[in-house]
């Protein structure tokens, strides 16, 4: 081990204990050391959680939407099933399902709720989407052809004041031409069941039905509003949706999730960078604390210094001395902060509720957030950035100290020795 480095660990360590002014360059470092650890650790917890609720929402939303969706360019997709026989051609392409949709008012005793109401076989949406685990009444295999039942939204269900058993009127927008007058459309349907996503538009905006049902009640015959399709891989959906132009003989327009809520997953995104550069800040603050150990220490070992290069000591192992001591005391926070910023994040359902119960509090509750519980996703590239971002705010702290250092004066140092 070269010179540089054990004079730069002797001098971490500050032995002279009874030194008053010695305590307090150990002290600055010790409070430098807990700054960075707290900073680096606030970060990764933070990060974790803020993709653990990114992953929450994109899984309620891709519960109901679907990753790629193929429509008519036009109106209607006649040759359906032509479409599903050819979107399976592609490998990656795990499910297909028709569905019918247009926009409605749901009217139950004098209530009245727009929604969109979409038409689906059971058997095949199950393949495309999540309601099975989201069913909080019934389920989607009540849905049955010429029955005419009918799967609402929770905040519908709440808003027209109506449950399971019974019947709500379906309005359509096309109506009868009469020659007295144009007559709306509607017709009766049983509620069957009731869904809670957890994502307000959708809890509060789609009703299903029977595909079959939706057919009759839209005139529709054998056409469908489009198929949509679940893929092996969600975020490889764009890439997918630009080589199903190939496979599709039909005029069809193709689009994927990213397309359909990009304004929020780009908001999402957004304010996760703007916590990074935040939540940087306090690691900054903490490294450049260094700054200040670094000068104190600096001013106390000039004499150390200008014995030093008296012995012969180059200007930059004087440098390299101190780098030393401010990346020893970075490395220690630092790697404080990431084990323990990364056991609290692997343990947050675990420790959350635990401050719960201990402090009577409530952090997300139910009756006001529809994610009650905090989700973490600890992600280690996000680990390896925020701790190669530290080490070179720790790095660039002690360079201008050292500086400082290389150009004592060995005569003006030593001559009141």
């Amino acid at each position: 081990m070269r010179y540089e480095f054990l004079v730069g660990l002797r001098y971490t360590r500050a032995k002279r204990r009874g030194t008053g002014r010695n305590r307090f360059i150990s002290f600055i470092s010790l409070i430098s050391v807990l700054g960075l650890a707290l900073g680096v650790a606030a970060l990764i917890v933070v990060l974790s959680v803020m993709n653990g609720f990114q992953k929450e929402l994109r899984t309620r939303i891709l519960g109901v939407a679907s990753h790629v969706q193929i429509s008519a360019a036009d109106k209607d997709l006649a040759n359906w099933a032509a479409v599903v026989q050819a979107a399976a051609g592609h490998p990656e392409v795990r499910a297909a399902a028709p569905y019918v949709q247009a926009q409605s008012l749901l009217t139950f005793d004098q209530e009245v709720r727009g929604v969109i109401v979409r038409g689906i076989l059971p058997e095949a949406e199950e393949k495309v989407a999540d309601f099975a685990r989201h069913m909080r009444a019934g389920t989607l295999d009540l849905l049955r052809p010429g029955e005419f039942g009918i799967v609402l939204g929770v905040e519908v269900a709440r808003a027209l004041r109506v449950s399971v058993g019974e019947k709500v009127t379906v309005l359509a927008p096309q109506g009868l031409v009469t020659p007295a007058a144009v007559l709306p459309r509607l017709k009766q349907f049983r509620v069957v069941g009731v869904f809670e996503v957890g994502m307000f538009e959708y809890d509060s905006g789609l009703a299903l039905v029977h595909m079959a049902d939706a057919q009759k009640l839209y005139r529709m015959g054998e056409s469908v509003s489009g198929v949509r399709l679940k893929v092996d891989d969600l975020f490889a959906a764009p890439r997918i949706s630009r080589e199903l132009l190939r496979y599709l003989d039909a005029d069809a327009f193709v689009s994927d999730w990213t397309r359909s809520h990009a304004n929020f997953f780009r908001a999402v995104e957004i304010e996760k960078r703007m916590m990074f550069l935040i939540l940087l800040l306090i690691v900054a603050v903490a490294a450049f604390n260094i700054v200040s150990a670094l000068v104190m220490a600096v001013t106390e070992k000039q004499a150390d210094i200008a014995i030093l290069r008296t012995l012969g000591a180059t200007p930059g192992s004087i440098m390299t001395v101190f780098v030393v001591q401010g990346l020893v005391i970075g490395c220690v926070g630092l790697l404080s902060g990431v084990a323990g910023g990364v056991a609290l994040a692997l343990n947050v359902d675990t420790v959350v509720p635990f401050l719960e119960r201990l402090f009577h509090v409530q952090f997300l509750s139910k009756e006001v957030y529809y994610i009650s519980e905090l989700p973490s996703d600890l992600r280690w590239n996000d680990v390896f950035v925020i701790a190669g971002t530290s080490f070179v705010l720790t790095l660039l702290a002690t360079l201008y100290p050292s500086w400082r250092a290389s150009r004592v004066n060995p005569a003006e140092a030593l001559r009141y020795e």
